[in-house]
């Protein structure tokens, strides 16, 4: 176990044991933003022929030479080709095809025109400009060269992807299968839902925050309810969600008061912790751990907090858990917007805003920036970090950030 590790060591210390979930086939329809779970390679060429990018006449580039308004040029029309036909003429000299957006280029045809460039009749169509040879023709492989690497192990399917595996006539791509994590809420002051608050009782908001970043992350959330300050019933219910699930999210109970038990409970089933704390505010209580081969993440009972500390240490693992090749969170510089006068003894999230109005990017900040304010994260899309030992921090200074993004 490593005590007060940074935030990056708790980051980098859960990467290295957590591997994605098994692999399954699914429906081409069903795969928007699934992860890819082998390397994809082009067995075909996208386009498969030349073929017209708009409606037009196709031609030989050298039958229209010199063509302008004072000496127009008039080619014979052979026949009209469309998107789903095969040309049936070879073009020579003097001649051209009707064609239309997505059709095959005939033998012969180097370049094409648009109609609104021409004039024409059923049987002739004039040039008033010349065309270089390839002009306005789409060629074959343009797009994708068989043989090419189209994607990574890892990708996320969008929509690029999902329709490069289908115009490589992939209907069911092997893909990663969606991990299920478990949501436990520890605490016994937490009531459900649609029941009135007794004195000193609150409503368990962090088994919903919880559920909405593991859906939008991709995986599958699976609800465990809440469990009393008693590490014999943590215990119980954590080792069933880890018999069902892939990984499980705890909130509550890992700090270091009497009735934080969450670390105890680990143990007690034999879990192995490799991270109880780091230096993260908000976010410092945390309890993170491994169990027959799958992640327990003790997060703060605290609202922000435990969303905070899941940005910051728990998603890279958890997107390695979905497959995804792209873990590490990126950071890059962000200008503060406005001054936070705060001391910071430790490293501090702050989070708030993306700001471009005056093409750099700023955080502004939002409303309060408490362990306990989970409203203020309404709409947040960046987070910036205050480093340790920093004092207040002035409007301009420029922080590492991240987005929030899963």
């Amino acid at each position: 176990m490593n005590d007060k590790l940074t935030y990056r060591e708790a980051r980098s210390a859960l990467l290295e044991v957590v591997r994605p979930v098994g692999t399954e086939r699914v429906p081409l329809a069903a795969c928007a933003y699934r992860v890819l779970a082998r390397e994809l390679v082009a067995t075909s060429d996208v386009p498969p022929f030349d073929r017209s990018p708009f409606d037009g006449y196709v031609l030989r580039a050298a039958d229209s030479l010199g063509a302008s308004k004072e000496n127009p040029v008039t080619l014979r029309i052979m026949e009209e080709i469309p998107a789903s036909c095969i040309p049936t003429h070879a073009l020579g000299a003097g001649q051209a095809s009707k064609i239309l957006t997505g059709a095959p280029i005939p033998p012969g045809g180097d370049a094409v025109i648009p109609f609104e460039h021409t004039e024409f009749t059923d049987s002739a169509v004039t040039l008033f400009k010349p065309l270089r040879p390839g002009e306005n023709i789409v060629r074959k492989g343009e797009d994708i060269r068989q043989g090419a690497l189209l994607s990574p192990c890892g990708q996320l399917i969008d929509a690029g992807l999902m329709g490069s595996l289908s115009g490589q006539n992939i209907a069911e791509p092997l893909v990663y299968r969606r991990p299920r994590i478990g949501i436990l809420s520890t605490g016994s002051e937490l009531i459900e839902l649609g029941h009135d608050l007794p004195l000193g009782k609150i409503h368990d908001t962090n088994r919903y925050s919880m559920a909405a970043l593991v859906s939008r992350l991709g995986a599958e959330p699976v609800l465990y309810g809440s469990v009393e300050d008693k590490t014999e019933e943590i215990a119980a219910v954590t080792e069933r969600a880890l018999s069902e699930c892939d990984a499980l999210i705890t909130t509550g109970g890992v700090s270091v008061g009497d009735f934080d038990l969450t670390p105890q409970a680990m143990e007690r089933i034999g879990a192995k912790i490799l991270v109880h704390g780091v230096d993260l505010k908000p976010g410092m209580a945390c309890c993170y751990g491994m169990y027959e081969g799958k992640l327990l993440c003790g997060l703060s009972g605290n609202p922000a907090s435990s969303i905070t500390n899941f940005y910051a240490v728990a998603l890279p693992a958890l997107r390695r858990l979905c497959g995804r090749r792209d873990c590490e969170i990126r950071e890059f510089p962000v200008t503060l917007a406005e001054r936070f006068g705060k001391p910071s003894p430790a490293n501090r999230l702050l989070r708030g805003y993306s700001d471009l109005s005056d093409g750099t990017l700023k955080l502004r900040l939002s409303s309060g920036q408490g362990n306990v304010m989970i409203s203020s994260l309404i709409g947040c899309d960046l987070a910036a970090i205050v480093p340790a030992g920093s004092g207040p921090v002035e409007a301009g200074t420029v922080l590492q950030g991240f987005f929030l993004a899963l």
